[in-house]
């Protein structure tokens, strides 16, 4: 099983169609329980949050979510759910899915060991079921959508899903944050049905723009899905 880093990426296009993912490792990630797109044949959306620190949004995007009743996906790491439990508590309250973003916010690829790799996963599972008391749900997304085969093979081994994404923009600079028209053109030219669309909530931008974003998705007909929701494959 090869070690050789990837890095995840997609072609974007700018006229409301999937996106092609890496052409590379397409053999990978049908594999290993890989996902980067839910059920392109309709209009359906699957919104997910990465958490790597807290800024002072998540509760506004919470606002927001709730407003819409849209059941959203947040990747946190361990520091994160230490330093900010009642948020966790919050997002399990509201319906939410807290997935796996591992410990340290390492590439996977760079973990040979397995035993060291499943620490990632279960530092994060033991910090979210203390302050919960509820099981994890089962989906990892990679740190800086770095992975290797073998990353992918000990992540399914452990039972997890890896979710990659269909759509990410330059959110995640707290100095450099997009306008909020630069921002809400940009993602709207990029939805597409079955879109995994990863924001991240360190945004004030994301955080701002969030209710005009979820109302012209609702507009132009796109339902907004739980990773729960997401097609099984075969």
């Amino acid at each position: 099983v090869s070690t050789k880093e990837h890095s995840w990426y997609f072609q974007p296009k700018n006229d409301n169609t999937p996106p092609d993912g890496p052409k590379e490792t397409s053999q990978l990630i049908s594999k290993y329980d890989c996902f980067h797109l839910g059920d392109t044949s309709k209009k359906v959306l699957y919104l997910t949050f990465d958490e790597g620190y807290e800024a002072g949004y998540t509760a506004p995007i919470l606002d927001v979510l709730k407003k819409h009743n849209v059941k959203a996906a947040f990747f946190v790491v361990k520091p994160y759910i230490t330093s900010s439990p009642d948020l966790i508590k919050r997002m399990v309250t509201e319906g939410h899915l807290v997935c796996n973003h591992s410990n340290h916010h390492l590439s996977m690829a760079s973990i040979k060991d397995e035993e060291k790799f499943d620490k990632e996963l279960s530092d994060v599972e033991d910090a979210f079921e203390n302050i919960t008391h509820k099981k994890m749900s089962k989906y990892f997304r990679p740190p800086m959508g770095k992975y290797s085969e073998l990353s992918l093979l000990y992540t399914k081994n452990y039972g997890y899903k890896t979710i990659f994404w269909s759509f990410a923009y330059m959110d995640w600079l707290a100095n450099k944050q997009p306008s909020h028209e630069d921002a809400k053109k940009r993602i709207m030219q990029r939805t597409h049905n079955g879109g995994i669309m990863l924001l991240h909530a360190v945004s004030k931008t994301n955080a701002e723009i969030l209710d005009d974003v979820i109302t012209q998705w609702e507009k132009q007909g796109y339902v907004l899905k739980s990773l729960d929701e997401l097609p099984i494959k075969n």
